[in-house]
């Protein structure tokens, strides 16, 4: 039985401990080989309490031993934390928005493979979807074991890394969407009657079981549109209102601004975007 790899974590925030809970849970790697870094040393030592791993006394130490070392750092400061560290040789994944490859791996060893990997919010619940793009330097290997760890939180996809920012724009941006959508729904069945717990419960429901039944069936969502869609019944009826409203491009308008945005942001090396959808 191959031995579970050693994982330095830098940056154990939310989005951090999200991945490694995932990644513990499904017994990718073990929690007596795993070390979490903060910013702050006490954060660190909360975070390794809460799952279980342990801590280093800075990013030095718990990159030496690692074989591979994750950087969910902000986008901003993620020069100063690369910049030194003895990461040549491993596998460097990171979760930071804006910050190309090519970036780190000029500010990293020469022989630093890197892998960037853009999981959103509902990373924190084990079903985010993950995209991740390889850079120069990365083997097949090494994307195939980003991908599986990924799994492990969620769904994944590859993409070229130049579509990153579309990727920011649609699943990255795209929680806020939703929650907006479920909050109308619920307020609509607030207005026909229903409670706001009830309403608030149905639509979620509706919402997962929708995507899930597009998951599972690989059908195109306009087919299963239909089958909901009976001729003279309730479903025509909303659907021709929604259609009026222009849902269809409003939302289609909104994953373009979001990637227009994400581009800008990147470009000027804001640092603003964030793998966890503060967008």
């Amino acid at each position: 039985m191959n031995e579970s790899p050693r994982l330095a974590v830098i940056g154990a925030g939310s989005l951090g401990r999200a991945i490694v809970r995932g990644l513990l849970t499904e017994g990718v790697v073990a929690p007596e080989r795993v070390v979490v870094t903060t910013r702050r040393p006490e954060r660190a030592v909360e975070a390794a309490a809460e799952l279980g791993v342990g801590t280093a006394a800075d990013n030095r130490t718990a990159v030496e031993d690692a074989d591979v070392v994750l950087l969910a750092v902000k986008p901003q400061i993620m020069q100063s934390v690369v910049t030194g560290l003895p990461l040549g040789g491993r596998l460097v994944i990171s979760v930071a928005a804006g910050v190309r490859t090519d970036q780190i791996e000029a500010w990293a060893p020469p022989d630093t493979r890197v892998v960037r990997a853009m999981p959103n919010t509902p990373v924190q619940c084990g079903a985010a979807a993950t995209a991740i793009a390889p850079g120069s330097w990365a083997t097949d290997a090494d994307v195939d074991r980003t991908e599986a760890w990924f799994r492990s939180v969620g769904r994944t996809v590859r993409v070229e890394e130049g579509h990153l920012d579309a990727v920011t724009g649609l699943s990255g941006s795209g929680p806020a969407y939703v929650f907006l959508i479920l909050e109308a729904l619920s307020d609509a069945g607030v207005k026909v009657g229903l409670s706001r717990e009830v309403a608030q419960e149905l639509a979620a429901q509706t919402l997962l079981g929708a995507a899930q039944m597009l998951i599972e069936t690989g059908e195109h969502p306009g087919r299963l549109k239909d089958r909901v869609t009976s001729p003279g019944g309730t479903a025509i009826a909303g659907l021709h209102v929604l259609e009026a409203g222009g849902l269809r491009t409003t939302l289609m308008n909104a994953v373009e601004a979001a990637t227009a945005r994400a581009r800008e942001l990147a470009d000027a090396g804001s640092g603003s975007v964030g793998p966890t959808g503060r967008r």
